[in-house]
């Protein structure tokens, strides 16, 4: 089993990622690449975090993700600095032996890590607006759905 979760400002490859997932040599790889949306004239997001803080939840998600399912392994990286339009923000991967777990394992690592991971983002405008992204209820909810033990 192999966990790998990394909080950096520097770009990712989802290719490096994805290809060392599939190297474990299990029979199903499931990803989610997030980008920074540029909708209404969105000139950057700022993501801001506690290092030691955020690193370490980041780390006791994925390890609940491997008690959880019957995985091979996970790859997280989540971007933090000041990012524009177009860049990639977020990447989670997951190896199982079948697909069924890689895939809801890796629908909930990145709905934790919408709802709950310790990032505060900020928006800036074209306009000169400034704006702190609010938690959304339809994200909560989301996660919500996962506070039930995984049969």
């Amino acid at each position: 089993m192999s966990i790998t979760a990394s909080v950096r400002t520097d770009d990712f490859d989802a290719a490096v990622e994805l290809s060392a997932l599939e190297a474990l040599g299990g029979g199903a790889v499931a990803s989610f690449t997030g980008i920074v949306r540029g909708e209404g004239d969105l000139l950057t997001l700022h993501l801001d975090h506690y290092p030691a803080m955020t690193q370490m939840q980041v780390e006791r998600i994925a390890a609940d993700a491997m008690a959880r399912w019957p995985l091979l392994g996970i790859r997280i990286v989540h971007r933090v600095g000041t990012l524009r339009p177009g860049d990639r923000i977020v990447f989670v991967g997951t190896a199982s032996r079948h697909r069924k777990a890689a895939l809801e394992s890796c629908a909930f690592l990145i709905d934790w890590l919408k709802s709950h991971a310790p990032f505060w983002k900020k928006e800036s405008f074209a306009d000169g607006r400034e704006s702190w992204v609010e938690a959304k209820a339809e994200d909560d909810a989301k996660a919500s759905e996962w506070l039930s033990p995984t049969p």
